[in-house]
């Protein structure tokens, strides 16, 4: 019967542990932008590499 116990603790400790990380990611602002990075892999955008520009 202790083991049912012990399940049933573990089990709230880590549902609390998850919660906990979830208010924290919400929090410092790692939702706020869910959106963007779909669109920023798309931005064709060159990148200046100065190393192959220049001529030896």
């Amino acid at each position: 019967m202790w083991s049912v116990f012990l399940l049933i603790f573990l089990t709230l400790c880590i549902g609390l542990a998850g919660w906990l990380i979830f208010l924290w990611a919400v929090k410092s602002g790692q939702y706020d932008d869910v959106e963007g990075p779909k669109y920023r892999m798309l931005d064709d955008e060159e990148k200046k590499d100065d190393q192959h520009n220049h001529k030896t």
